[in-house]
């Protein structure tokens, strides 16, 4: 089996009413949430599915780096020699330094898609399948919230059977502080909370959040500060009560090394920054082997949300499914990444991803079309 060509189409559609009550961030453009889809097609007419996270509006770009840089690296390579073509791209990204692992990871996707579908088993089935559901928790749609409408949405996913919540707002501890409690009171004391700063804090506000978070009982604090700031890191991770979870943004080999520094008490990853499926598999290992959970970040595209889920569904080491707004889950059929009525997300049985494409759809909300030249 040869990969004879990559078919990306770049896909736009409304979401703004992702983000409530207050609309859109500044500087994001709703109306234009863009992404590419990207088909792997094969001589024998197998046909792996993959999609780019990226940033409003930036999905095109990303595209043309897939077909520009990588294709000529992937043209006439047999697909299900995974191990190989993943080396053969780490390789490329060496030199690629204006590029991160995440076109890589999107590609590996794709790859796995075939290697299930020839198959005819699900991806978490050939990884070793450890479950068929996993608790999902909500991450908030709210931005710059008030109090008020922290306690409101905690109150909301609590009873729509989410297994926890996640907040996500860095404004400075005198605005933050009083909606840290404002979700703990509106949840109760057993209810799990998160909060992630994306690395907005200074290590002083870092340290105060923190030791706030670590009084009212939240499950972690994720990314204080940026992942790459080890001594810092270290240093939270040792005075901290609050389990620290970093290591979203570094590249997987990266990853490897804070754990062994200790640079915080649970790993993250995911499909895309991991370098895929296989990238994954490597994290995971790793953190089971040094003793560490490992908690799967979520997406906002399907098809790679889709392939965490399969992730999650292989691994024991972590316990989470971290979930966002129905808006992005647009463009499968039959919605097979919906959280159940007692909050479980469940693995799509299908061969490779086991998900199947809304082409209607799709072909609805495609801006513009690139495909490889045949091999």
């Amino acid at each position: 089996m040869r990969i004879t060509r990559i078919e990306s189409r770049i896909i736009g559609y409304d979401v703004a009413e992702a983000w409530l009550p207050e609309g859109p961030p500044d500087g994001l453009y709703s109306t234009w949430y863009s992404y590419s889809l990207d088909a792997f097609h094969t001589d024998e007419g197998v046909v792996g599915c993959t999609m780019q996270n990226t940033n409003v509006p930036d999905g095109d770009k990303m595209a043309d780096v897939l077909h520009s840089v990588y294709w000529p690296e992937l043209r006439g390579e047999d697909p299900t020699r995974i191990e190989h073509l993943w080396d053969k791209l780490r390789r490329v990204n060496r030199h690629a330094y204006n590029l991160s692992d995440g076109v890589h990871g999107a590609i590996d996707v794709a790859l796995w898609d075939i290697v299930g579908k020839v198959a005819g088993q699900p991806i978490a089935r050939l990884l070793g399948m450890a479950r068929d559901k996993v608790p999902a928790y909500r991450t908030a749609s709210s931005v710059r919230p008030t109090p008020e409408t922290v306690y409101n949405e905690a109150t909301r996913v609590k009873q729509a059977g989410f297994h926890g919540f996640k907040i996500q707002f860095w404004d400075g501890l005198e605005v933050d502080i009083p909606r840290f409690r404002a979700a703990r009171e509106a949840v109760g004391p057993d209810f799990p909370l998160m909060q992630d700063a994306a690395g907005m804090y200074s290590f002083t506000q870092a340290l105060e959040a923190g030791r706030e978070l670590g009084r009212l009982g939240y499950y972690w604090f994720e990314e204080p500060i940026p992942d790459r700031n080890i001594f810092q890191l270290q240093r939270l991770t040792h005075d901290l009560d609050v389990p620290i979870l970093a290591g979203e943004t570094l590249r997987v080999h990266e990853l490897a090394e804070q754990m062994r520094l200790g640079c915080f008490d649970i790993a993250r990853g995911d499909v895309h920054m991991k370098q895929g499926i296989t990238g994954m598999r490597k994290a995971i290992g790793m953190a089971d082997l040094l003793g560490f959970d490992l908690e799967v970040h979520g997406i906002g595209q399907p098809l790679l949300e889709a392939a965490n889920l399969h992730i999650s569904a292989s691994m024991t080491n972590g316990r989470w499914c971290e979930t966002f707004h129905p808006v992005y889950a647009k463009g499968l059929k039959g919605s097979p990444l919906a959280v159940d009525p007692q909050g479980y997300k469940h693995v799509p049985m299908g061969p490779g991803l086991g998900v199947e494409l809304d082409w209607d759809w799709i072909d609805d909300n495609t801006r513009r079309v690139l495909t490889s030249p045949a091999s």
